[in-house]
């Protein structure tokens, strides 16, 4: 099939304001949906689509684990849980393109052979829950032939969008990720082989599958081709989530956001990722490969602008006292490295810290990194810790010479949800 003239991608056609794209408008705009198989899971190995949800990890290695273990019984679960505090983008694509999201993960049940469709939206997302019932409706219902289709509500808390979590959580126990194989491509939803993806990856996939892979690299690089969403908040006068190609510079993205005025620092890919200085900008590229030899990485494609006048080593130890809060509390590192991690984080940013502080977050950073938790909330916190450590060098010594700046007693420009309740 050939494209439209104006290339849809995930979020072109009719603006956000007019809500969600009813089934025949999805339909006229972008024609009817293919069937999935294995000429689709060769495309996508070919053309590289990563998982959006904060890993990048490639999406055909996953369907394919699935496929082989499958015995024509094996779930799909279309992940929406979007615990990231500072992310949209999964909220916006559900609530304005779910017939994207549907059809992505009708293909995902084609290809990897399942029965059973689970769509994991978070609790708070209440308009994109709306949209994806409102769709299913369109569809005829919660039965696609021989498939089953159901929604179910994920907790607030951020560790419930990790895959094992998820499973968990699906089938009726707490969203605490799990120590240790079986992985959910192995035994998963009710024991069945898994495939756990975003949705905004699914979304990308019923477009592939439309107009396939030399449209899809029309935009992008030779190493990541194609289109991401990227929100983008903080100190910027048109903060919102925005579709950009892959290979553009994280200073295009911020001039398309408009900054308010100079800036302390950005944050890159979400509370799991890194801090970037504004003078290296322009030369970060959004590329995998690229960010990765830079110890970089999108993650979410979170994109956070810090103001000159607030504190980077203050909004750290902010993140860190939030992770460490919303941590599963069922190993060491979370349970007692994070709070110690955070408090030590305080002491510095509030000037009462001295060059051991300094010491000691190096040590522990080093001590709780490395996969040592049963998932990799440690790892990512210890990652941004490290990150400000690395970027923000003055402003360490400024809070070693002078004590705290005026910075640490303003507000956070980051955004941090109510503690999370339980664990259900």
């Amino acid at each position: 099939m050939a494209p439209p003239a104006a290339l849809p991608w995930l979020l072109g056609g009719p603006p956000v304001e007019i809500g969600p794209e009813p089934f025949e408008d999805h339909v006229r705009r972008l024609g009817p949906c293919p069937a999935g198989g294995t000429d689709l899971l060769s495309t996508l190995r070919s053309i590289g689509i990563r998982g959006r949800g904060g890993a990048r990890f490639p999406a055909w290695r996953k369907w394919r684990a699935v496929r082989e273990r499958s015995d024509g019984r094996a779930v799909v679960l279309a992940n929406g849980a979007e615990g990231e505090p500072a992310s949209w983008k999964d909220r916006v694509l559900m609530v304005m393109r779910p017939h994207l999201v549907l059809d992505g993960a009708e293909l995902a049940a084609d290809t990897v052979g399942a029965t059973e469709v689970v769509l994991y939206v978070g609790r708070e997302l209440t308009d994109a829950r709306q949209a994806l019932e409102r769709a299913i409706a369109e569809r005829g219902g919660r039965r696609w032939g021989r498939r089953r289709v159901r929604l179910v509500t994920a907790p607030p808390r951020y560790v419930a969008g990790e895959e094992t979590a998820a499973v968990r959580f699906v089938d009726g126990g707490p969203a605490r990720p799990t120590f240790r194989p079986p992985r959910p491509f192995e035994r998963g939803v009710r024991g069945r082989p898994t495939l756990v993806q975003n949705v905004e990856t699914l979304a990308l996939v019923a477009l592939l599958a439309r107009f396939g892979p030399t449209w899809y690299r029309t935009v992008g690089t030779s190493s990541a081709p194609g289109p991401l969403l990227v929100t983008a908040t903080g100190a910027v006068r048109r903060p919102g989530v925005y579709e950009v190609p892959h290979g553009i510079s994280l200073g295009q993205v911020l001039a398309i956001a408009e900054p308010a005025g100079p800036m302390a620092g950005i944050l890159l890919g979400g509370y799991f990722g890194a801090w970037v200085t504004p003078a290296r900008a322009e030369s970060v590229v959004l590329d995998d490969e690229a960010l990765a030899e830079s110890g970089l990485g999108l993650g979410c494609g979170v994109v956070v602008a810090l103001p000159e006048e607030a504190c980077p080593l203050m909004e750290t130890a902010r993140i860190l006292d939030f992770l460490a809060h919303e941590s599963a509390r069922q190993c060491g590192p979370c349970e007692r490295g994070l709070p110690a991690l955070a408090g030590v984080a305080y002491r510095l940013a509030s000037g009462q810290g001295g060059a051991d502080e300094v010491k000691l977050l190096q040590r522990w950073a080093g001590q709780l990194r490395g996969g040592r938790g049963a998932c990799k909330h440690p790892d990512g916190a210890v990652a941004l810790l490290t990150s400000a450590l690395d970027a923000f060098p003055e402003h360490v010594r400024l809070h070693l010479r002078t004590g705290a700046c005026p910075a640490v007693r303003s507000a956070s420009w980051l955004p941090f949800p109510p503690p999370g309740e339980g664990w259900r």
